[in-house]
């Protein structure tokens, strides 16, 4: 399934959330006006805007609050990754230069903080309190999670409950907003707008476990980034934690923590995780939060949206970059 399918049924919609993308570039700074259209021309999946955009139709539809809610959300995720970009000391993103690499870490830190301000700012166009706090709410799980997994790097003593936990915050969080924000603007009843944050909630799990997935068996030049650099970088994710379970007492990821300079054992630990069944049982992982999404899906009216929502489950599950 290709990614421009996904957005087919709210293609209309979603051009106008780029335009309302493009006119965050305009400043009285050409220093920022710069970094804000190359970082903003680097058009990822939009995939969270497409969930509220679809969300949106279960109710009132309302699309003067729901593009500013759906652009607002694709600017506070594009924020985080070039945060995320200072936090791993990451030269490119998607083929092509990062902020920090192309102006330094000092400026990437500000911009971001910029782009989180006027996220900010849009949500509050969507003229509800309730999905200003839900936003406020949002940010703070998603730098919980964040905090999390950089005060927890090279601690080989995490659990797989600590792993979903962290996900949930980081990941889920947003995916969960994208969809119960979306409901929210529309007005929809309240049981299908939780029935969106669980589907939300779920599909923002697999996505996450399939990157920590394709960090052991992606090629660098779709991912951005050379195999296991999470890893090499402390961070626990499912595969290696399965890892960890089956052989606590001798295995290279306690050696490599313990030694973060000897890259024999990240290689020995991909080898070990790449030839066993432990992607095959982190799939199954997938497939299951993928289930629990659809599952969730099956308490809203059977409408093309439902159907559409369904179909970004399975890519996601699907996806492999």
């Amino acid at each position: 399934m290709q990614v421009a399918s996904i957005h087919e049924p709210v293609q209309e919609e979603l051009a106008k959330v780029g335009e309302t993308l493009a006119a965050v570039t305009h400043s009285d700074i050409p220093a920022v006006k710069a970094m804000l259209e190359h970082v903003l021309a680097g058009e990822g999946k939009r995939l969270r805007p497409t969930i509220a955009l679809l969300a949106g139709r279960f109710g009132e539809h309302r699309p003067e609050f729901l593009i500013p809610l759906a652009a607002s959300i694709e600017l506070l995720h594009t924020a985080t990754l070039v945060h995320d970009d200072v936090i791993d000391d990451s030269d490119t993103r998607r083929g092509r230069p990062t902020t920090n690499a192309r102006h330094s870490n000092a400026a990437a830190v500000m911009l971001g903080d910029y782009m989180f301000a006027h996220a900010a700012d849009l949500i509050c166009r969507t003229e509800q309190i309730a999905v200003v706090k839900l936003f406020s709410r949002t940010l703070m799980a998603m730098a919980s999670g964040e905090l999390t997994q950089d005060m927890s790097a090279y601690q080989y003593g995490q659990d797989t409950m600590a792993y979903f936990h962290r996900t949930a915050g980081k990941t889920g969080s947003l995916f969960a907003t994208s969809a119960e924000g979306g409901a929210m603007v529309a007005g929809a009843p309240e049981d299908w707008t939780l029935a969106l944050r669980d589907y939300g909630e779920n599909i923002g799990m697999a996505f996450q476990i399939v990157d920590d997935i394709l960090d052991f068996v992606g090629e660098e030049s779709e991912m951005g980034k050379p195999v296991g650099s999470d890893l090499m970088d402390g961070t626990l994710t499912l595969p290696a934690l399965l890892l960890m379970e089956r052989h606590p007492d001798d295995n290279p990821v306690k050696r490599l923590f313990e030694n973060q300079h000897r890259r024999e054992h990240l290689a020995e630990a991909i080898a070990m995780i790449q030839n066993s069944d432990i992607l095959d049982e982190s799939f199954s992982v997938v497939r299951d939060f993928r289930d629990r999404a659809v599952t969730a899906l099956a308490r809203l009216p059977d409408q093309p949206e439902r159907a559409a929502l369904t179909d970004i489950a399975d890519y996601i599950v699907s996806r492999r970059s």
